[in-house]
């Protein structure tokens, strides 16, 4: 018989669960026969049945708890189409990595490898504790709670991923995880982000507030448009340019995915600051927005500093930085807002066709995307 106080623990036979209940049957005190079950006669408030135009993104009053009828029909769709997009670091053969990594990569290769999976793991962590701690909790609708929490998910998700990664390559877990608290050029992105979260992870936010509205605003514009919409990006692409030698496919392969999820918290996150606008007549400090920007920058090229100081067969620092301009006026348009850098060219064109890419695999070497339910994305 299972205890089902501790799944863990031995089984319970028949015999002792049967004069465990004896004993607590005798014990339990009889219910008078006057008493009467709580509640029974008290009066209940039927509550008003919801009204999907009385949803709001922050600061609603509908039940949080019933999903429909939708306000947001978009957000379900992003969690429909989120679970099409399904697969764990287990489904990929690291055999090829693992050779290429001893004896194919360079000093600088290697160095680039392990720097890319330093900053990431740490960062998707903190992807995950922004949407499950911070974010999640001020949604007033069900629909966009949800697709967050497949958000979380994912980022515990993508972190396995690079742990499965390190552990593949055989690389010392200390000193990998490690970095971004002693290389100050990781450091200083991991610092930006913490103060970002740490600004609205406060207990007392109270959203109802127009300075904390906007400062939350602003934190979640920087972790869907800077974060992840730039960021994350960039993390990826050094590794997609060892792919597109033949080396580290495995990974790349596997950053595939996790790019593909970031796409979509990115678009999502976009998608819910636009309305946030809308429902709450919120505009954004152009000088606050800005400062952001301009700081996200500073970053990314003391970053690249880091990650390049030697270029690597097609890929310098310069196109790193270049793209990260690129990606940032991508994302001020979707939102409204003035590029940050005009005139930033695309160095990396190749790049998106990582999160698009449709080609036929071997079956007895890796995973067939195509054929999985990651074949049947649709983009939004």
């Amino acid at each position: 018989m299972l205890n089902w106080d501790d799944p863990l623990a031995a089984p319970v036979s028949p015999k002792v669960a049967e004069q465990t209940q004896k004993t607590i049957d005798e014990s339990a005190e009889p219910v008078a026969a006057n008493q009467t079950e709580i509640g029974l006669n008290s009066e209940v408030e039927t509550p008003k049945p919801v009204n999907a135009e009385d949803k709001r993104v922050v600061n609603g009053q509908t039940d949080i708890n019933q999903l429909a009828p939708f306000k947001y029909p978009w957000a379900w769709n992003y969690f429909i189409n989120a679970n099409k997009n399904h697969w764990t670091p287990l489904d990929i053969n690291m055999a090829q990595d693992l050779h290429d990594y001893q004896h194919k990569l360079t000093t600088e290769e290697r160095h680039v490898y392990e720097t890319v999976l330093a900053y990431l793991t740490t960062a998707d962590i903190l992807a995950m504790r922004n949407i499950g701690l911070a974010v999640m909790e001020k949604m007033s609708a069900p629909e966009l709670q949800i697709y967050q929490a497949r958000q979380v998910y994912e980022e515990a998700l993508h972190t396995w991923t690079y742990q499965h990664c390190i552990e593949s390559m055989g690389l010392d877990q200390g000193e990998i995880y490690n970095r971004y608290r002693v290389v100050p050029q990781i450091h200083r992105k991991i610092q930006i982000c913490n103060k970002r979260l740490d600004s609205i992870l406060r207990p007392n936010i109270d959203l109802t507030d127009r300075a904390e509205l906007e400062n939350f605003a602003l934190a979640y514009f920087f972790f869907a448009a800077v974060f992840e919409g730039c960021w994350f990006y960039n993390g990826f692409s050094p590794i997609f340019a060892l792919q597109r030698r033949g080396l580290m496919k495995g990974t790349a392969e596997q950053l595939q995915y996790i790019m593909r999820d970031e796409v979509m918290h990115c678009s999502f996150g976009i998608r819910v600051l636009k309305q946030i606008f809308k429902e709450e007549n919120l505009q954004l400090d152009p000088v606050a927005v800005r400062e952001i920007w301009d700081e996200a920058e500073a970053a990314e090229i003391e970053y690249a500093d880091y990650l390049l100081q030697n270029p690597i067969l097609g890929y310098v620092k310069e196109d790193h930085v270049e793209q990260f301009r690129f990606m940032a006026n991508r994302r001020s348009r979707s939102l409204g807002f003035e590029e940050p850098f005009p005139g930033a060219e695309n160095s990396l064109p190749w790049l998106d066709e990582q999160a698009n890419l449709r080609k036929e695999k071997n079956f007895f070497e890796t995973r067939v995307t195509e054929y999985q339910t990651g074949g049947a994305l649709v983009w939004a």
